[in-house]
């Protein structure tokens, strides 16, 4: 019952035993007022049949007269303390990097040049959406955003801290589903505006990490001058070139542009001929862009201080109450015995 309870100024509850100090060591003062000496007292005392005691008549309270008093201190003194109930814990989670994932999915995406886990060869797509799945379990606390780009760019998932949904949107792409051109400066452009577009959101760190097989060929904004517009919008770039180095024509890997869009936006360029390569090129990533995940839990307080105080203005009614019903009996009875 009392385990959410907590006491934000316990010091008070040394105030408790001052009632009993203060009676202690300061006791009540008494008058001593000069006696009336009548010679013929006894006579007087023995006419109205009244027994002559010494002393003054001093009033003195009832147990629960003084029983409600001190409760009544107790109550003021935990008052002070300003007792508080916690309320149910809270999760508070603050989010350390938006990263925004731009995948081509260009008809030479399709190229089964890429081998599974078992062996098994595969399509480069296939590949970077296993490598893709490892990398999102790795981003604990950053949001994840999907770009996909062709002929165009869309965006397929805009920036979640849900992986899980994230993933089912990349796992429901399929190559060419944007075209068969490679328009990376266009995909580049986009994952700038989807950036600015967060500027009211909480992120400290935005990178994007592009994943392209070929060239770029007609794109509105050329690549370079869409990284160095990252730059100026402290967006980094991590460009990964998959496939051969040797093709030919649209399809041919232009690592000169490629490291050149990572060096002006602060990013770094990798090359992955391979499945293996293309995970060393993510976990290298994980390693230039470390999680900054932060979770704080909190729990709300409410005060319960007015409560004990409106105690107090009960036990003050009660008594005052009780004692007015006490005296006015012992009156009635006065009356009984004169009558």
């Amino acid at each position: 019952m009392f385990e959410n309870i907590e006491l934000a100024h316990p010091m008070w509850l040394l105030a408790l035993p001052l009632p009993f100090l203060i009676y202690w060591l300061a006791p009540a003062y008494r008058t001593i007022e000069p006696a009336l000496k009548v010679p013929f007292f006894l006579m007087l005392a023995k006419a109205l049949g009244e027994e002559p005691t010494k002393g003054a008549h001093q009033l003195n309270s009832r147990p629960w007269q003084k029983s409600l008093r001190y409760l009544a201190w107790v109550c003021v003194v935990i008052a002070l303390t300003q007792p508080q109930r916690l309320g149910p814990p809270q999760v508070r989670e603050q989010f350390g990097r938006d990263v925004m994932v731009v995948v081509d999915l260009s008809g030479s995406m399709a190229e089964p040049d890429f081998q599974s886990p078992t062996g098994e060869e595969i399509s480069r797509l296939a590949a970077a959406k296993q490598v893709l799945s490892e990398f999102a379990k790795q981003r604990e606390g950053d949001r994840l955003g999907l770009i996909l780009f062709g002929d165009a760019a869309f965006v397929q998932t805009p920036f979640t801290a849900d992986h899980n949904a994230w993933l089912t949107l990349l796992e429901q792409t399929d190559v060419a589903m944007a075209g068969q051109s490679t328009h990376l400066g266009d995909a580049i452009g986009l994952a700038i505006k989807v950036f600015e577009e967060q500027r009211d959101e909480v992120a400290k760190q935005k990178v994007a990490i592009v994943l392209t097989d070929g060239n770029d060929n007609g794109s509105f904004v050329a690549p370079i001058d869409a990284a160095k517009v990252a730059k100026a919008k402290q967006v980094r770039i991590h460009v990964i070139a998959m496939g051969d180095p040797q093709t030919v024509g649209e399809q041919a890997i232009d690592m000169q542009t490629i490291k050149q869009i990572a060096s002006q936006s602060g990013g770094q360029a990798f090359q992955a001929l391979n499945r293996d390569e293309l995970s060393a090129a993510y976990e290298a990533i994980n390693q230039l862009e470390p999680t900054l995940y932060q979770s704080t839990t909190f729990r709300t307080k409410v005060s319960l201080h007015h409560y004990f105080l409106m105690l107090v203005v009960v036990i003050h009614l009660v008594a005052f109450a009780l004692a007015t019903l006490v005296k006015r009996r012992q009156l009635e009875q006065g009356e009984s015995d004169v009558g």
